[in-house]
């Protein structure tokens, strides 16, 4: 039995989770196993029990093979103390759970290239994967706060990895490399920062277990312009984690929405979070415009690093690409003159297209 974890969270979250039980819900009336339960997080558990990540969710969290996640936060909940703040409870998930090896993969579908801030020749075949380590760097590194320094306020954080973690997750990237073209970028920002000296003389001891790949170096600043200059250089991309988050959100607008990018956050034991790199977008909340196809994607992802079925990956994502073909869009991916659907429409249309692949 496949146990899911379901946390939806706040703003669209719930929204597009929903789609994605939608597609589970074919794959369980042909025969899976899979058994899921809802739990609440971010705002929406602060509501319930004032702790952005309750320990019945954590503990639910350690029981699966898997949590689907949709996305949190919400301007009402800037103003709560930071430990209660929705993005908290993100990051304690992570952490508790040593989720280190974040993959993002950046794909143009054929069918969106004219919709990509870039021109279409620019992004046309694209496929990149950008692998961020998430329970490290900035975000975790202590010491950090605010403090009185000479009478004014002064912000300070820690940016700090260990070996260790740099040379676990540098495995991930030679490994994903391997499986793909063969190729590895890893970004840093060694001309500045010691951390990052760190990093890339890690990561170039661990390609000596990996001599298939072909291993390059980049400056974060550079990668952030190739990123747009030329982006079909890459394959592999590996980096930290502040600056993975930015440049996977870069990364999102050469496929055409931020609203069409899966991710998977792994530990070294399988188990693994699957959501939208997108947020809450509180905006366009209950509007039922949400573009749902990242979370589709997530749930694609989960099958094929947690569960072991690549098969139903696959039976997913063409799913997702034959619903494209047939010209559905979601506001954030219609160019001007199509016509556009809403939220429910395009789940129903990926399992109906998912029932058919499978006719």
């Amino acid at each position: 039995m496949i146990r899911i974890a379901v946390l939806a969270g706040d703003g669209i979250g719930p929204e597009i989770v929903n789609e994605a039980l939608k597609v589970l819900d074919v794959l369980r009336s042909e025969g899976l196993e899979v058994q899921t339960e809802a739990a609440p997080v971010g705002g929406a558990a602060v509501d319930l029990t004032g702790d952005p990540l309750p320990e019945a969710t954590l503990a639910l969290c350690r029981a699966s093979h898997a949590i689907l996640f949709g996305a949190i936060g919400g301007p009402q909940y800037d103003v709560l103390p930071r430990e209660q703040r929705p993005e908290r409870g993100l990051l304690r998930l992570r952490k508790q759970l040593d989720l280190f090896a974040n993959l993002r993969p950046a794909q143009v579908f054929p069918q969106l290239a004219a919709a990509s801030a870039l021109k279409a020749e620019v992004v046309a075949g694209l496929d990149i994967l950008i692998i961020r380590e998430l329970t490290g760097d900035i975000y975790f590194g202590e010491p950090r706060g605010i403090r009185i320094d000479h009478g004014e306020r002064v912000g300070f954080n820690t940016m700090i990895y260990s070996e260790s973690e740099i040379r676990r997750v540098a495995h991930v990237g030679f490994q994903s490399a391997m499986r793909r073209n063969r190729r590895l970028c890893s970004i840093d920002k060694m001309n500045v920062l010691e951390s990052t000296q760190l990093w890339r003389d890690v990561v170039t001891e661990v390609h000596a277990e990996y001599p298939d790949v072909a291993l390059s170096h980049m400056l974060v600043d550079n990668a952030a312009m190739q990123l747009v200059r030329n982006p079909r250089q890459f394959d592999v991309m590996l980096t930290g984690n502040i600056f993975g988050d930015i440049l996977s959100d870069e990364a999102s607008m050469l496929t055409g929405s931020i609203g069409m990018l899966p991710s998977a956050s792994l530990n070294s034991a399988g188990q693994g979070m699957y959501e939208p790199i997108h947020g809450s977008a509180p905006d366009i909340a209950g509007k039922g415009i949400a573009n749902p196809l990242a979370q589709i994607l997530s749930l694609a992802m989960l099958f094929r690093h947690s569960v072991d079925r690549a098969d139903l990956a696959a039976r997913i994502e063409t799913a997702v690409e034959r619903t494209l073909e047939a010209g559905l869009r979601t506001a954030d991916i219609a160019l001007p003159g199509e016509a556009v659907v809403s939220t429910s429409q395009m789940g129903d249309a990926v399992a109906r297209a998912l029932v058919q692949g499978h006719a």
